[in-house]
């Protein structure tokens, strides 16, 4: 009659089977998080508009600085009426 000792796993038996575990279900939940990422995301992404290569004009930069409180509504139309005064093509 064969004798056995015990079941024949070891301790670095079990830590083995414990680190495979330990992958096998991270590598499950790594997966569906792709898929329900992928999943969501949408069919066009969003188009980003290059900065123009001249920047901002001179009305632009006036009403950023009426946006953010720098100037009144007086003194933002008062220069802003004078820019347009001084466009080119304009008769002053």
């Amino acid at each position: 009659m064969m004798m056995w000792y015990g079941d024949g796993m070891t301790g670095w038996g079990y830590v083995l089977m414990t680190i495979g575990m330990v992958a096998f279900w991270a590598l499950i939940i790594v997966g569906i998080v792709l898929l329900v990422r992928a999943a969501n995301r949408p069919a066009n992404p969003p188009t980003v508009h290059p900065p123009s290569a001249s920047g901002p004009t001179a009305e632009e930069i006036v009403a950023m600085r009426f946006a953010r409180g720098e100037i009144d509504e007086d003194e933002y139309r008062q220069r802003i009426r004078a820019l347009k005064s001084h466009q080119p093509g304009s008769d002053a």
